[in-house]
């Protein structure tokens, strides 16, 4: 959880100094109405899905012990993973001016497409970091049963990543452009 909380505050805050009016915007949830409906489900699917459901596994199966403890070496991978995911998103939110929480394009020629950074490695690094920071929870959390809620909040984020994909394509000036420079969405050689 203070990995969790610290990248949470430590990236909003670096956020905000970049790019003064960011967390006022993403704070806007579901009030413009440039947000996608498809967005407005799977969005908070996602947030919900990259946590709280994992950890909530976790406790139950330490309280009823339903499997073995993992070795100590495996915990601490899973630390690095979470660290590492997450520092990667914290990354693409800081670097990306247009970072809302919902899929949503800002008409006018004032949204732009953000190519520097970790968006040079891949397309959607924000997910790219929480994919990466999800098998860290479950050897952080010592749970195989968290495997379960793992692969639903892959699946979700997968879904979600090509839908937002697909609308950037359609409706952002120069991303087209941009997926000729970044092939991959999310891994490099992979996806």
């Amino acid at each position: 959880m203070v990995l969790i909380v610290t990248a949470g505050i430590v990236s909003r805050l670096l956020a905000e100094q970049k790019h003064p009016g960011i967390l006022a915007e993403r704070s806007k949830y579901f009030k413009p109405q440039d947000v996608k409906p498809w967005d407005k489900v799977l969005g908070t699917l996602m947030a919900l899905s990259i946590s709280f459901p994992l950890v909530i596994v976790a406790g139950l199966e330490h309280r009823f012990a339903w499997s073995p403890l993992f070795p100590v070496w495996m915990n601490i991978f899973g630390f690095v993973l979470i660290a590492f995911g997450y520092s990667f998103a914290s990354w693409a939110l800081i670097e990306n001016r247009f970072f809302f929480s919902l899929v949503r394009i800002l008409k006018d020629g004032e949204h732009k497409v953000c190519n520097s950074g970790p968006y040079k490695i891949v397309r959607h690094p924000g997910y790219a970091g929480n994919l990466l920071a999800l098998p860290g929870m479950v050897l952080a959390l010592n749970s195989i049963w968290t495997l379960i809620p793992m692969f639903l909040a892959i699946i979700i984020t997968v879904i979600r990543t090509e839908l937002e994909d697909k609308t950037l394509q359609e409706e952002l000036q120069g991303y087209k452009e941009y997926t000729q420079q970044v092939r991959y969405k999310l891994f490099p050689g992979i996806y």
